[in-house]
C-alpha cells in the first residue's frame, strides 16, 4: 500500500490535494484509494495534514499515515516545526516545494529528497488566489514525476473533474510544469 502524508498550512489546499491524488490514483489503475484531513487548531496559515493511501486492494484503514513512503511539504517553512520525515519508511521520498537544493535543505543523508518549485509554476500560470500562490494542484505534477506511482495523465483528468474549464487549465498548467521541471524517481 503506498501512504502519502500532506504536510501544509491552512488556506493552501492540502486536504484538496490529497484528494485529487486519491481521484487520480483510482485513474491510474488502484482499486482502492482513501483520502482524509487531520486537523489541529482551524485557522488559515496553521500546520495541517492530510493522507492519501492507495494500492491494488480495498483499503479499509482511515486513520492518519504515520509510516509514510511519500511525504509531500507544500511550504518549506514547515520543515521547521513540523517533523516531515517523521516515520517515513526506508527507500520512501519527500518532495519538498522549495527552490533549494536537497542538499541545501539539510534532511539528511538517508533520506530521498526531491525539491520543486511548485511556487514558481503557480506564479507562472497566474494561480494566484488572495495574493497567495495556489500550489496545491502544482505539486501533484513533482509527485507524479518524483514517485512514477501515478499518471500525468490521470493528474490532469482528476483537476479537470474537480475545477471548471478555466481554472482548470490553469491548475493542469501549473501541474505540467512542475512536472516537467521535476527530478523523475521512483521508490525503492
Amino acid at each position: 500500500m503506498h501512504e502519502i502524508r500532506w504536510h501544509g498550512r491552512g488556506g493552501q489546499g492540502a486536504v484538496t490535494s490529497s484528494k485529487i491524488l486519491a481521484s487520480a490514483a483510482y485513474r491510474s489503475g488502484y482499486a482502492g484509494v482513501t483520502a482524509a484531513p487531520t486537523f489541529g487548531a482551524e485557522r488559515r496559515g496553521a500546520p495541517v495534514t492530510a493522507s492519501t493511501r492507495f494500492d491494488d486492494a480495498p483499503i479499509r484503514v482511515y486513520s492518519q499515515v504515520v509510516e509514510p513512503n511519500v511525504v509531500v511539504v507544500l511550504d518549506e517553512s514547515l520543515l521547521k516545526v513540523a517533523n516531515a520525515t517523521a516515520g517515513l519508511r526506508p527507500g520512501g521520498v519527500i518532495i519538498v516545494n522549495s527552490r533549494h537544493t536537497a542538499a541545501e535543505l539539510g534532511l539528511g543523508e538517508n533520506i530521498r529528497v526531491v525539491t520543486s518549485d511548485v511556487t514558481g509554476a503557480s506564479v507562472a500560470v497566474g494561480l494566484i488566489v488572495g495574493g497567495e500562490p495556489m500550489v496545491n494542484t502544482a505539486i501533484l505534477g513533482a509527485i507524479a514525476k518524483a514517485t512514477g506511482l501515478i499518471t500525468m495523465e490521470s493528474i490532469q483528468d482528476a483537476i479537470a473533474d474537480l475545477f471548471p474549464p478555466g481554472p482548470a487549465a490553469k491548475n493542469i498548467a501549473a501541474a505540467k510544469i512542475a512536472f516537467d521541471s521535476t527530478e523523475a524517481g521512483g521508490l525503492a
